[in-house]
This record gives structure tokens, C-alpha cells and sequence, in this order.
């Protein structure tokens, strides 16, 4: 066939790239589905559980937003391995493949058949450092001689590189051998801090080299041979890493001891019981430690780093479960809330942070999201939270420590957050690259008008009003708490004029719900979303209309079978692949999901719950990603991928139990020592379900609800501590 000529090659328009945005050239779950993360360090494989050929995407070893090892594979006399299985251990500690030589030829005779030489390998991530075993196993009668190579190489780049933003400058690099067995890369950054990469191996090489190190392997009939590579990350190493088997066993009772804080989860049904264990796997795996308490990073590999809006829902959701996650995040982002105007990073007095990269590009400001406050909603989700904390726990002394930060928070929503004075919490981008839209659905043609323009800030989100309301009657509660009823009755009065406003100027008689936002004008976006799901979830909307805003999401074109939309297929922007206007987020439908609860409508819940239930039957280690396209479904066909979502995702993780909390009408009431079920029901695929340590101060309790002759019934298996158990039917 003779190529087409350049005549014939069609041209392309230019596309206008988003300065932060993610290409897309593959699949980033297809090449790098094998995962590994332990505090500020995550690791993404392939299923060998080699770094090869990262230019396909993010692979390699990451630490503090920097790849510290971009390159690291196995061969044997110059062949990879075949494949025999990769599988991530239940609690997401280890990483175990197996593996096989391949048909082994030296020139055209085959001097070792398939198969003959099996390979173990085990890494997993703990303190600073990658360890691996490798073990091969002659299962031969006869003696076998070998090269086993391992290749490696350290490009120390930044993660925002890897996503695709080029980079004029960079620092120097050299290399140093500390030994016949150990490598070491060193990189000067720009920004004056050396980071660098060791790896140690033992037993000592035939050879080693700065691309590799190389094994003369003889192998006597039924010989097992180990090695172990330990791969040390950071701006500094320990002179003498841990044994493998020292630090396995510590990252195993570290993810133990972190999961016990939770209640856990047993249903009739099996598949479920894999979903509840493979998120709280997930979510342990996220949590990292900070010095104010444990925070679940947002998703790998993208995210993996404190985000305040991620981490704030991911706590809500988590909150019936284990409240010491909430616990930790308000004090995080208590204690890196904006005190001052920095137009670069959009920070502002009492904002709270969006996001916070260590990387050489954030250091040198080339991104600016070192400490990075340009999201709208953090701030009032940030006292949303302190408010469901304290309902949940009757924790006054914590609520107490972040009282002023609780204070600069509502002062920025009535200031800085409504600069014309209108009562609506607006954002407009100050950082000359910051982010242009600031609520969650933070891409760039994501706050649209029904002509599919894009509206001009200052915008008003809906959903930000609604938790601007939320947040100010939770301060009301927490002030009242706190001896202050003048306070708590000023942002009482608050809260009701600012819901009379909303519903004034939000609500679409003719859509049957609320609008997107408000623009810089006033003017509605008239476009049906997601977005007022979340009105639901905080109490704002009527409920005469939050039953016209259900019926609205549950049509065809806004309910997809799977979940709710992020954007109506009737909508101009409407693209199903796209990352904002049509696709279907977990968590976002997890949040409408306990809005529909709080309305009664447990029907539309309990559809949501089936769709996501029955999607997660097609998704790898029943894990349910960051998002996934839009698509309607389809008979007998899977639920289709978005091809850059981080998995795991911390919210999307989380959007299991918030399901669950819906369907059960789960609430826990410290100062009434009560754990209330609200008109509770089960999906069809569930029979039953036992909820064992659920913690209400120093007491809990373990429940089993069943259903029985249409009804759901609840019986107490165990009680200790003063806490009532209330049924409401």
C-alpha cells in the first residue's frame, strides 16, 4: 500500500492545551496497573513489576513529586520474562509476580526451554526505601547457567514533567559506586537541593555498572537463588537500610494497626465484602502521616499529596466509620490555612488549602502549587466538617485548638469570598497560572451556559452556596457549644437568609433544578448537572424542589444506568469521555446519593447504589477509580474507563460507605448517645448486613439489619457503653 502523501494528510486545528492538563496519549491503567504507596512515596509498575519505557506514562518510583528511579527491569540472557501472574496482596502492602524464562535461543539453537527457571519477585515500599526479593528457582534435572540483569536508571524528574509540561532548565547529575555492590545517583536541583537514588545489592554482582548490574548465575538441579535490591530514595539516605523481612513485617503491622480504627463491614453478599475491604485497603494505603495526624492523599498517581477538598469529603464519608480520619484532616488544614494575600498562590486570610507539592518545579515557582489555596470550596467544607466531627465525637477540645481557624474561615466567606457583597461565595483566578475554575469540577470548560459558552467569572457554584450554608449553621452549633449564643444566632439568622437567596436565584422551574452557577452578570448557567446533588447533601435545597431535582437526575439522560452524570447528554458540552461534562465521579455520586437519604428518597439512593454495585463487577480488584466515562449502559457490557483516572482515589474509595450510610439511614449523635438508623433499606443484593465496632466515644455496638417480609429489620449483637441504638420506620 502506498502511504498517502503530505496533499492527503488532513490538517488539525490547533487545540487550546490547559496549562495543568494531563495528556492522554495512553492508558495510563493499562501500562502502570501495579501499584505500591507508603507516606510520601508511591510506585507505579508494570505487571512484571518492571519501570520500563516510561515515556508511555508515569511509571517509577516517586517521592515528594519527584521520580526517583525511572527505570527497573529484569532479564534473563538478555530475554524478559514471561508472565505468570501479579497480584497486589489483600492489604496493598506487597506486590508478588511470577515469572518464567522464556524459550532461550543463542544464535538459532534453543540451549533452555521455556519455563525451566521460575522467578519470584516481592517489593513493597517502607521508610525511604523500595525492597525487593528476587528468587529463582532451577526446576530442572539438569544444571543451568544464566545471565540474570537487572537495568536501572534514575532521571529524577518532576512529576508536573511527566505530566507533559516541558522544562528549559534542569539541575547536573553524577554518579558514584559506593562499593562492588551499591550505585548511587545524585541530581542538583535547580533549587539547590540534592536528591538522590541508592541502590544496594546483595549478594554483591558479577558486575555492576550505572545502567545495570549483572549476575553469572550457575544453578544445580532444584537450586533456589535470592537476591535482594534495596532502591533508598530522598535528599538524605540511611547509611544501612532495613533487612527485608524487618521492614515487611513493620509495613504489615503499621497497615493493621492503622485499619483497626475502623468499623467493619459483613454482608450476605461476597462480591460487596471484597469492595468494603479492598476500599478500606485502599484508603489505609492512602493515609499518610503528618505531623498533625493522619491525612488520606487524594489518588495515585497524579494526586498523591494533600488536597483540602479531597481530603474533607473523604473524611465526611469516612466519618460513621472512623472519625480520627476527620480528626487528622482539620488539623492539618488548620494549621496550613492562608494568612495573608499571595496573589501567586491565590491565598487569601482564612482560606484553606488546595493543594501542596514539594518538587523542585513548585520550589522554583515554575508551577505554583507549593502551597496552592485556588479552591472555592475548601474553606466552607473545611467547617462543614468541624461541625460533623464534633456531632459525631463531642470532641470540644479539638473543636476548641482550631476555633480561631473556624473563625478566619467564616470571615473569608463574608470577605474575601463575596468581594461585591451579594451573599454568594464567588471565585475569580488571581494567580497569573493558577487554576481557572476553582470548584470541584476545576477543568476549564466546566462551568458552561446551555449555548455551551463558558461563563465569565466571578462565578457562583451552587453547590458552594450550599455548603457555605451548611458550614454556617454548623458554626452556629459549634459556637453554641462553645458558650457563644450570640455568635451561633448570628450565623443562624445567616444561614436562612442566604437559603431564601439561593432558592431566588438558582432554581429552574423549567429544568426541574437548580442552575450550575451564577456568572460574573448574575446570569444562570442553565445546564443540567450534578452540581445540585450536592444541595441535597447539605440541606440547602427545599424539599419540595430537592424532589424535582431527584426526578431531574434519575432520567435517562442524566442517570446512565451506572450513575449520574457530571453534565446532561441533552447539553451542548456534553461528551461522556470528557473529564467534567458527562462522565460519572464515585464520590460525587456518593454525596447525592446521602443527599437523596436526607430528603427520603430512598428510591433514587438505592438506585445509585445498584448502578455503582453492579459497575464494580467489571472493574479490576473491585476498585472502583476516580471516574469513568459517561456512556449509557449497555446489556452484558462493561462500564467504559477513563483512560488517566488515578486509582486508588481516596473519595472514590470512600463512596462504598457512603452508599451504604444512605441505604441505612446511618447517623451517629454524640451528645444524645444515639447511633440512629432512619427508615433503613437494603438493596436487592443485599440480604443482609453486620456492622461490627461502630464507636460512639467509648462505646460501641455491632448490629445486624436484615430483610424480612419487605422490611428491613435490626437486631443488636453486642453493646457496651453508654449508646442507644434508635430505629426509625
Amino acid at each position: 500500500m502506498t502511504p498517502a502523501s503530505d496533499e492527503a494528510v488532513p490538517e488539525h486545528t490547533p487545540v487550546a492545551v490547559p496549562e495543568f492538563y494531563i495528556p492522554a496519549t495512553l492508558s495510563t491503567l493499562e501500562h502502570w496497573p501495579r501499584m505500591l504507596k507508603h507516606g510520601d512515596t508511591f510506585a507505579l509498575f508494570d505487571r512484571h513489576g518492571d519501570i520500563i519505557n516510561t515515556t508511555k506514562g508515569p511509571g517509577g518510583i516517586f517521592h515528594e513529586d519527584t521520580r526517583y528511579l525511572s527505570r527497573f527491569y529484569i532479564l534473563i540472557d538478555g530475554y524478559r520474562p514471561l508472565l505468570l501472574s501479579s497480584q497486589l496482596q489483600d492489604d496493598n502492602a506487597v506486590l508478588t509476580v511470577d515469572l518464567a524464562n522464556p524459550d532461550i535461543y543463542r544464535g538459532d539453537e534453543l540451549i533452555m526451554t521455556r519455563e525451566t527457571l521460575h522467578i519470584v519477585r516481592a517489593k513493597y515500599l517502607w521508610d525511604g526505601a523500595c525492597h525487593e526479593r528476587i528468587a529463582i528457582h532451577n526446576f530442572d534435572t539438569t544444571e543451568r547457567r544464566a545471565k540474570f540483569s537487572l537495568h536501572f536508571a534514575a532521571d529524577f524528574a518532576d512529576l508536573f514533567e511527566v505530566r507533559g509540561i516541558e522544562r528549559a532548565h534542569h539541575g547536573t547529575m553524577r554518579t558514584e559506586f559506593s562499593g562492588p555492590d551499591c550505585i548511587v545517583f545524585h541530581y542538583m536541583g535547580l533549587d539547590g537541593v540534592e536528591r538522590n537514588t541508592r541502590l544496594r545489592f546483595s549478594p554483591q554482582p558479577s558486575s555492576l555498572s550505572e545502567a545495570g548490574a549483572v549476575y553469572d548465575l550457575t544453578l544445580a538441579p532444584g537450586q533456589r537463588w535470592p537476591c535482594f535490591v534495596t532502591i533508598q530514595y530522598g535528599t538524605e539516605l540511611p547509611a544501612k537500610p532495613l533487612h527485608f523481612l524487618s521492614g515487611l513485617r513493620l509495613a504489615r503491622q503499621t497497615l493493621r494497626k492503622r485499619a483497626a480504627n475502623s468499623a467493619t463491614i459483613t454482608t450476605s453478599n461476597e462480591v460487596l465484602n471484597q469492595v468494603f475491604c479492598r476500599s478500606i485497603a485502599d484508603l489505609t494505603m492512602l493515609m499518610t502521616d503528618t505531623p498533625q495526624g493522619p491525612y488520606p492523599y487524594a489518588g495515585i498517581p497524579w494526586f498523591s499529596t494533600p488536597f483540602g477538598r479531597d481530603g474533607i469529603i473523604t473524611a465526611m464519608q469516612m466519618l460513621w466509620l472512623d472519625p480520627t480520619i476527620a480528626m487528622g484532616v482539620l488539623k492539618f488544614l488548620a494549621a496550613t490555612q492562608a494568612k495573608t494575600v499571595d496573589t501567586a498562590s491565590d491565598a487569601e486570610p482564612g482560606k484553606i488549602l488546595h493543594e501542596m507539592r514539594r518538587g523542585e518545579m513548585a520550589r522554583l515557582g515554575e508551577v505554583p502549587f507549593a502551597h496552592y489555596y485556588g479552591s472555592v470550596d475548601a474553606t466552607p467544607l473545611f467547617v462543614m466538617l468541624a461541625g460533623r466531627y464534633f456531632e459525631r465525637t463531642g470532641d470540644l477540645a479539638t473543636i476548641a485548638s482550631i476555633k480561631p481557624n473556624i473563625e478566619a474561615a467564616l470571615a473569608w466567606m463574608d470577605t474575601f469570598g463575596d468581594p461585591d457583597g451579594d451573599g454568594f461565595v464567588e471565585y475569580r483566578c488571581k494567580a497569573e497560572n493558577g487554576l481557572g475554575n476553582q470548584g470541584w469540577k476545576d477543568s476549564q470548560d466546566a462551568i458552561v451556559h446551555e449555548d455551551g459558552t463558558l461563563a465569565e467569572s466571578p462565578i457562583a457554584l451552587v453547590e458552594v452556596q450550599a455548603y457555605v450554608f451548611a458550614a454556617k449553621r454548623a458554626a452556629a452549633r459549634l459556637f453554641r457549644a462553645l458558650g457563644d449564643a450570640r455568635r451561633a444566632n448570628a450565623l443562624e439568622n445567616e444561614a436562612r437568609r442566604l437559603r431564601a437567596r439561593f432558592e431566588e436565584f438558582f432554581w429552574c422551574p423549567d429544568l426541574g433544578t437548580y442552575a450550575l452557577a451564577l456568572d460574573r452578570d448574575k446570569k444562570q448557567c442553565r445546564v443540567v448537572t450534578s452540581n445540585p446533588g450536592h444541595a441535597l447533601f447539605s440541606g440547602i435545597a427545599d424539599p419540595g424542589r430537592a424532589a424535582l431535582v431527584a426526578k431531574t437526575m434519575m432520567r435517562r439522560e442524566n442517570f446512565s444506568g451506572w450513575g449520574v452524570r457530571t453534565m446532561s447528554s441533552n447539553a451542548a458540552r456534553y461528551n461522556p469521555m470528557s473529564y467534567h461534562n458527562g462522565s460519572i465521579w464515585p464520590h460525587d455520586n456518593a454525596l447525592i446519593a446521602l443527599g437523596l437519604a436526607r430528603y427520603g428518597l430512598k428510591d433514587a439512593a438505592l438506585a445509585i447504589f445498584s448502578g455503582f454495585f453492579d459497575a464494580l463487577h467489571y472493574m479490576d480488584d473491585m476498585r472502583l477509580p476516580e471516574l469513568f466515562c459517561g456512556f449509557p449502559r449497555r446489556r452484558s457490557c462493561a462500564p467504559t474507563l477513563y483512560p488517566v483516572a488515578c486509582m486508588p482515589q481516596a473519595w472514590a474509595s470512600a463512596a462504598p460507605f457512603s452508599f451504604l450510610e444512605a441505604a441505612l439511614g446511618l447517623s451517629c449523635d454524640f451528645a444524645r448517645r444515639e447511633i440512629r438508623f432512619d427508615h433503613p433499606r437494603l438493596p436487592h443484593f443485599i440480604d443482609e448486613v453486620c456492622i461490627r465496632r461502630l464507636k460512639l466515644g467509648d462505646a460501641h455496638i455491632a448490629v445486624r439489619l436484615a430483610r424480612h417480609n419487605g422490611n428491613v429489620a435490626l437486631n443488636v449483637l453486642e453493646r457496651e457503653g453508654d449508646v442507644r441504638v434508635v430505629v426509625v420506620n
